[in-house]
């Protein structure tokens, strides 16, 4: 058998092309059951969906067995051996099937030639959604491999699948919607920070719902069915052009984002829906937005407040065909070149906004430390943050300028505000000048050395820190792939991002953070169950040690892609050595699999942790005895120390970085490390303020990691530094108690 499992599981443009050549849902999952079976070499793969309100696994595409069992087969969970993989969320893997007691056998569907028979569940998180199912006349045919081949293409289809299944449960019914809101009158809003630029534009409110505009049908000129199905046509291959776009641009975190919306111009109870209302004469506008309506209000009423948020790819689904129908520009430039301004914003939605061309977007709710805003930095995308719900009502036409320097924004500036912002846009260009005088080596005024490492968000982040002479990479924030997807990604898919990002750093230091969710980093797909506090919960290394297959996954795939190169794995929100010991023996643990398994990996990682939480500060000898580095994350020590919130905008004012027991903090980790000959980092926010690198500098910090863009600025800073004057000022200040007195030496930094 010739098996390119590689192919299959990574090739996100194969299974994007599945939607090109179908017609419906149906064909849809048959083209999936079809290509898995090509594939894998198998005799017969089936696809089977499950309900919750039955607790049934139906049938829904096969190749290889009778089409006339499709819908007729059905199984309850747990029963069978697909129903028993559901059941157990395990692949079920035998030899010889009809000799399993859990074996159902069904007559009459063309099952009677095969032996061999493999089941994996298809799963988001918890939640089941199906199973898909391979047969083979051979018996003992499938291998480990296949098991781990197929367990990967399973997880890779379980968004589209999960929406197909969501799109054939909705039934008939047609209300309306409300009208539009008002606007007011605004002109400054003060704002916080959240990726730095500048954005000039019209506004775009992005959330309210896209149809409630839509004119009165004597306001619209006469249209046919056929210029709705041809606004299908145009709006489907503009999703699948963006969607192209998206994965040459960014590999790692592309993962079929569009999908959903895809999804729904296949869906024949969609389209025959509305297509009915165009036959019985009303105008193919209203009845894009009546049944868009309709949709909105059956998944509005889901339980699940993830299914919930599918309202969104209907609505947006509905916007696209309507602006076809009616002329409006075309679909990719509708946001090209505006500011959009939302109520929130998903990760994954920002990858859409930047597929846009947006300017620059405005929320109303977050922080400045979260995953949006780290991501918006590294897609260059101006972001600014503020709590006022009046910008939601700006009419069409406004236009917005927002400052990323200071968090101003400014709503139909007059021409004098335009004129400074075009000035700073020159000096700004002016400014990027200043890579052509970076030094390869960083050294203070007084010749001592600093190293100066890159924080890694997405893929496209690795060229840009070499470009500014990044001495390698402090900080691989490795969720990435996890929160912009709608599923946990494969160990073979985390491979191949993570040993792109090994090759493309040219051997030089690159220190992997562990799966660092929880928070303010939820991931859509995985169900956290009620949580009073989410940062104090199932969080960043807490997560990871109670699902251990997910860590697994990781850290094997992260020791396969240095198999050639020294590699630092770093834990995030270790609170105790014991949790130290067992994120470290499961590292153990798949460097003994990848041996037995004979796949080249790394068998000597070097292990760190991040120090965030108060509790690691009594027992830091304790941890350095097992640990081979430390890394500071400011942004959670600081915010737990404090007990603050840090995307809170109501106690922002109290995220202090600069509080006495923070900076003291700082310093004895240092001290500790240094004692130990222990390597310490500083990986947070204040590693690219000016205003603290001459305090971390003083306490002996001498590694930091930041965005790529703020190198230059921190060198120019630690170039210009004395090391002994930084020394005496950090005495200085650490002799300090009140907020007060420490706050004035940092309102400019002090050389």
């Amino acid at each position: 058998m010739n098996r390119d499992h590689t192919k299959l599981i990574c090739d996100v443009g194969e299974l994007t092309g599945l939607f090109s050549d179908t017609a419906d849902l149906d064909a849809f999952l048959q083209k999936i059951a079809e290509l898995t079976a090509a594939h894998m070499a198998a005799d017969v793969c089936s696809v089977y969906l499950y309900y919750d309100d039955t607790q049934e696994l139906v049938l829904r595409a096969t190749k290889g067995l009778s089409s006339a069992s499709i819908g007729r087969v059905r199984l309850k969970l747990g029963e069978g051996l697909t129903g028993k993989a559901l059941a157990d969320m395990q692949p079920v893997c035998e030899g010889e099937a009809r000799n399993h007691p859990g074996y159902r056998y069904f007559p009459d569907i063309g099952e009677e030639p095969y032996h061999a028979f493999l089941a994996v569940p298809i799963l988001r998180g918890h939640n089941r959604i199906g199973v898909m199912t391979l047969q083979s006349a051979q018996p003992d045919y499938f291998t480990p491999e296949d098991v781990n081949v197929f367990k990967a293409i399973c997880s890779q289809v379980a968004n589209t699948i999960e929406m197909a299944k969501l799109l054939m449960s909705i039934g008939a019914g047609i209300h309306a919607t409300g009208p539009a809101a008002e606007a007011t009158g605004l002109k400054l809003v003060k704002g916080r920070i959240g990726s730095e630029g500048f954005a000039f534009g019209e506004v775009a409110v992005v959330g309210l719902h896209p149809l409630e505009d839509v004119p009165c049908e004597d306001a619209m000129a006469p249209m046919t069915l056929a210029d709705f199905r041809r606004a299908v046509a145009d709006t489907e291959r503009d999703l699948q052009d963006m969607q192209r776009d998206i994965e040459d641009r960014l590999f790692d975190v592309a993962s079929l984002i569009f999908s959903a919306q895809i999804l729904m111009l296949k869906d024949q109870g969609f389209l025959s829906r509305i297509e009915k209302l165009i036959e019985e004469d009303v105008h193919p506008v209203q009845a894009v937005s009546r049944i868009v309506r309709y949709y909105v209000e059956r998944f509005d009423g889901m339980p699940n407040e993830y299914i919930r948020e599918k309202k969104y790819d209907v609505m947006d689904v509905g916007r696209r065909v309507v602006e076809k129908l009616t002329g409006c520009a075309d679909d990719r430039n509708q946001f090209a070149g505006k500011v959009v301004v939302a109520q929130e914003m998903l990760p994954s939605d920002t990858l859409k906004m930047s597929s846009r061309q947006v300017a620059g977007i405005v929320l109303l709710s977050g922080g400045v430390t979260s995953h949006v805003a780290v991501l918006s930095r590294s897609l260059n995308l101006p972001l600014i943050i503020a709590d006022e719900p009046r910008l939601l009502m700006l009419p069409v036409g406004t236009k917005l300028l927002i400052d990323g320097t200071t968090g101003n924004i400014y709503i139909d500036p007059g021409e004098e505000v335009i004129e400074t912002f075009q000035e700073n846009q020159r000096l700004r260009a002016e400014a990027a000048t200043i890579q052509t005088n970076l030094k390869p080596v960083t050294v203070t005024r007084d010749g001592v050395r600093v190293y100066l490492l890159a924080n890694i968000n997405l893929l496209g982040d690795a060229s840009v820190a070499l470009d500014y002479l990044a001495e390698g990479v402090g900080l691989y924030r490795t969720e990435f792939p996890f929160i912009i997807r709608s599923d946990f990604p494969t160990e073979e898919e985390q491979y191949l991002i993570y040993r792109r990002l090994v090759e493309s750093m040219r051997g030089r230091e690159i220190t992997f953070r562990t799966l660092d969710i929880g928070g303010d980093k939820m991931l859509s797909y995985y169900d956290y169950g009620k949580e009073a506090n989410p940062f104090l919960g199932l969080r960043s290394i807490r997560f990871s040690l109670r699902h251990r297959e997910i860590f697994e996954q990781q850290i094997r795939a992260i020791l396969r892609a240095a198999c050639d190169t020294p590699v630092r794995i770093m834990f995030p929100m270790i609170s105790s050595v014991d949790e130290l010991r067992q994120a470290k023996g499961v590292v153990a643990d798949c460097i003994a699999q990848l041996k037995a398994e004979g796949l080249p990996h790394q068998a000597q990682p070097s292990i760190g942790i991040m120090i965030e939480l108060p509790s690691v500060l009594e027992i830091l000898d304790d941890l350095a005895a097992e640990a081979a580095f430390f890394s500071v994350g400011t942004n959670d020590l600081v915010q737990y120390m404090l007990a603050v919130d840090r995307t809170n905008e109501k106690v922002a004012d109290l995220y202090l970085p600069h509080h006495p027991a923070v900076l003291r903090a700082l310093a004895r980790i240092a001290r500790t490390a240094l004692r130990h000959g222990r390597d310490v980092s500083v990986c947070g926010d204040m590693a690219h303020d000016p205003r603290y690198i001459p305090f971390l500098v003083g306490v002996g910090i001498r590694k930091f990691s930041l965005d790529a863009r703020y190198l230059p600025k921190v060198q120019e800073t630690v170039s210009g530094l004395s090391a002994a004057a930084a020394q005496r000022l950090a005495q200085t200040i650490l002799g300090l108690s009140g907020i007060a007195e420490v706050s004035k030496f940092f309102v400019v930094g002090v050389r």
